[in-house]
């Protein structure tokens, strides 16, 4: 293949040669600011910086005079030096200049799908250019980590390196968000948003991650994302120990708390009277909690508690004696283990309700 013409951006370069050849002087300011310019209007045409630098030296080879002595020699290797590195300086300025709005025209992109603040059409169209197709379902997948995420960050690189590694060109977006890391992907590729979180995961300890439920469309984006954040919230309120939590297992919560003065009427109602005891509410209500949690086993309660079974055997007759209900009896059961979840969710007894 031949190579494009680019003798444009040599302009100006031999004549400049031919002088510091004759005269040996440097090249001037306003000269090394044209070699800059036609840098940047190379690197905006899309051409090779590499490709440019040879024809350069070979100009260079070219214009040398017949017998010129070392010091005209010397003159004219240190004019294409200056030469060259101002025209690589315009070059590089003109490609962060294109990373730079690259970065924010997707930064751009991210909230808009994110925050659902664009007309969804539009929105589609722009989808395509970082490779997603907005017309089937998608779902969000959200880390968040001892520490904050942006997309320079190692944790960032790794987690896109895996992925890039796994999928390949996978219709899928990496993105960080408010020191989260979010990842979008086609709704029916389930193994693509588990990866990611494994991987991010393994990548900082101590993470946790939510995904959303597929949606369809532009919208189903950011109801997927917000599914996704209500889900991570949840289970730290609730203080899961499940390192990857999915919104599509904790629907019930959701509906627990929709009304939320109902939720507190309940909880005061069936729990309150444990804030009587010595210690207060928190031990007899970790206690039922793990009690519930343990499918009502005393021996595998205790050990979740480390206690004996005859100690948790007592905090369980003592729940019973202040509250009147029974945790081993099916009639009291349903109203004390949902009152221990609507406790958790309200940030019962440390909050007033």
């Amino acid at each position: 293949m031949a190579e494009p013409d680019t003798a444009e951006y040599l302009h100006g370069y031999a004549r400049i040669l031919a002088e510091v050849s004759a005269t040996g002087r440097r090249l001037t300011r306003k000269e090394l600011d044209e070699r800059r310019a036609l840098g940047e209007k190379a690197a905006d045409a899309g051409h090779s910086l590499r490709g440019l630098v040879r024809r350069h030296l070979a100009a260079a080879r070219v214009s040398r005079p017949d017998g010129a002595s070392a010091v005209t020699v010397g003159s004219v290797l240190a004019a294409v030096e200056q030469a060259v590195d101002a025209f690589a300086e315009g070059y590089e300025r003109a490609q962060r200049m294109a990373v730079r709005q690259e970065e924010a025209a997707r930064r751009e992109f991210i909230d808009d799908l994110l925050y659902g603040r664009s007309d969804l059409g539009r929105l589609a169209e722009r989808a395509e250019r970082f490779g997603l197709v907005l017309s089937g379902a998608y779902a969000v997948a959200v880390a968040q980590g001892p520490e904050a995420y942006d997309d320079a960050s190692a944790v960032t690189r790794r987690v896109e390196a895996a992925l890039i590694a796994w999928f390949g060109d996978r219709r899928i977006l990496l993105a960080t968000k408010n020191g989260q890391l979010i990842c979008i992907a086609p709704g029916d590729q389930d193994d693509v948003l588990t990866h990611f979180a494994k991987q991010a995961r393994a990548a900082a300890d101590g993470s946790r991650v939510a995904i959303g439920r597929p949606q369809p469309g532009a919208g189903g984006v950011v109801h997927s994302y917000e599914e996704a954040l209500s889900t991570l919230e949840l289970a730290g309120r609730l203080s899961l120990d499940t390192p990857v939590v999915r919104a599509a297992d904790l629907l019930v919560y959701p509906v627990l708390t929709r009304d939320r003065q109902a939720m507190a009427d309940l909880v005061l109602s069936a729990l309150g009277p444990l804030q009587g005891a010595r210690g207060g509410a928190e031990p007899l209500l970790r206690t039922l909690e793990a009690y519930f949690e343990s499918g009502c086993t005393a021996a595998e309660a205790a050990r979740r508690l480390a206690l004996s079974v005859r100690a948790l055997t007592y905090r369980l007759e003592r729940n019973h004696q202040l509250t009147g209900s029974n945790p081993a009896d099916p009639m009291h059961r349903y109203t004390l283990q949902t009152a221990v979840i609507g406790a958790r969710l309200l940030g019962w007894p440390a909050q007033e309700l």
